[in-house]
């Protein structure tokens, strides 16, 4: 079992839920309005601890390492053929052995895809879901334009192949350092901090991150070949694949939602992981050589994940619901870390209006 660094002020325990085994990190005093924090791709709950302890008083901070990351039970692998259903239900199950009904949400990156779920399968338990950097509504690659079209039957292009391989076998090996360019810790600097910024407390960050379980049935899962570029089409374990548009549930369900809890979409201005394109979408890494034999724009265009974000949100309010999208200077991919002030700002100001 890893033991990852804990922020003084932090609670974390060890819960069993009827779903799974686990690390949860409070924050704030029990009777407290919840407010539960769902992590992104290759981190854990430590992630969200500094944001949880600059809640307003009065609020409940709540995060759960997610199966397949920081201290959860081995055990629990994700399906992926459910769509990140598992780890929504995984996160409900927690707020219901808690004896918790109705709460905010607030999910990052792959938590952010999860959040999408939770507002789709329990939207009367959420009583408002803040998106920072989230994932597109349609996944992680292999769609075009606005309305998520599928580029090939198969979804070449997403899932598990996605990840570069030299940062996976970095993080199995355990290499911390900076010193290899798709280390986990230079990988984070480039794509998620942003250029030229360093937390203070990178280091238990990537303690956090070093804790990923890394494999076909963990990080990044496992892919298949294809006869359609990039060659790998999504695997059937792992989040990654879960975040494939061959598995995750239809947008129009999130529009047809009922009640429509309120979404504040939170991203920074930098962000290089979640963008129109992403700096690791496959076409964007086919267009500068890095992925032989790309078909060009034509056959195989970037996924507008911005784009179809606030498509499917604009389609959301004109069903009733209501969201406000803030773009928070100086941040990239993880604004809570990298511009706390200007992001507490935006969140705070959303909790008290929710």
């Amino acid at each position: 079992m890893t033991t990852i660094p804990v922020t003084p002020g932090v609670e974390a325990r060890r819960i069993t839920t009827d779903r799974l085994t686990t690390r949860v990190l409070f924050t704030g005093p029990e009777d407290g309005i919840p407010v539960l924090f769902l992590h992104g791709n290759v981190s854990c709950a430590t992630w969200w601890e500094r944001t949880m302890l600059r809640l307003p008083p009065g609020y409940r901070g709540i995060a759960l390492d997610q199966r397949g990351y920081g201290e959860c039970d081995a055990a629990a692998v994700v399906d992926a053929t459910l769509g990140l259903a598992d780890m929504a239900e995984d996160a409900v199950g927690l707020m219901d052995h808690l004896g918790i009904d109705r709460f905010h949400v607030s999910g990052n990156s792959l938590g952010g895809n999860i959040v999408w779920r939770l507002l789709m399968d329990h939207p009367d338990r959420v009583l408002g879901a803040t998106q920072a950097g989230p994932g597109s509504p349609y996944g992680f690659g292999a769609t075009k334009g606005l309305d998520g079209e599928p580029i090939w039957d198969d979804y070449a292009g997403s899932g598990g192949g996605v990840i570069n391989r030299e940062l996976v076998r970095l993080l199995g090996e355990g290499d911390d350092t900076a010193t290899h360019p798709m280390s986990p810790r230079s990988a984070i600097r480039m794509l998620v901090w942003g250029p030229g910024v360093i937390p203070d407390w990178e280091d238990d960050l990537i303690a956090a991150t070093m804790a990923t379980r890394v494999g076909d049935d963990g990080y990044p899962g496992d892919w298949v070949e294809s006869p359609n570029w990039p060659h790998f089409a999504p695997g059937v374990t792992g989040a990654s694949n879960g975040l494939s548009p061959k598995y995750l549930a239809d947008p129009q369900r999130l529009i047809d939602a009922d009640p429509k809890p309120p979404i504040l979409w939170i991203r920074g201005a930098a962000d290089l992981a979640i963008n129109d394109p992403a700096a690791s979408d496959p076409a964007n890494l086919g267009h500068h050589g890095l992925i032989p034999g790309y078909p060009g724009p034509e056959i195989y265009p970037p996924q507008p994940m911005l784009g179809q974000t606030r498509a499917v949100l604009e389609r959301y309010a004109a069903a009733g619901g209501e969201y406000r999208e803030e773009v928070i200077p100086d941040a990239a991919h993880v604004p809570f870390i990298t511009n706390p002030k200007a992001y507490d700002e935006a969140f705070h100001a959303f909790l008290a209006g929710h």
